[in-house]
C-alpha cells in the first residue's frame, strides 16, 4: 500500500499552523518538513512548479525558526 502524500501534507499542514499561531518553534521545524513533503509530490505528479516555491519557503522557515530561537534582549 502507497503511502498518501497528500494526506501527510494535510495534517503536517495544521499542526505546523496550530504550533506556529502558539509561537511554538517547532512549528517551523514542520513547516519545512511539509515543504519537501510538497516537494515531492511536485515530483511525483509532475508538477514542477511547486518545487520553487517550496524550496523558498523552506529557506524561510530556516530564517524564521533562527530568528524566533534568539534570546531575546531586554
Amino acid at each position: 500500500m502507497l503511502f498518501r502524500l497528500d494526506y501527510l501534507s494535510c495534517i503536517l499542514t495544521i499542526v505546523s499552523t496550530i504550533l506556529v499561531g502558539r509561537r511554538c518553534w517547532e512549528g517551523w521545524i514542520l513547516a519545512a518538513v511539509n515543504s519537501v513533503v510538497v516537494c515531492l509530490i511536485g515530483f511525483r505528479t509532475s508538477q514542477f512548479g511547486f518545487i520553487p516555491a517550496n524550496v523558498f519557503c523552506i529557506a524561510l522557515y530556516a530564517i524564521n525558526l533562527r530568528s524566533w530561537r534568539k534570546p531575546e534582549v531586554h
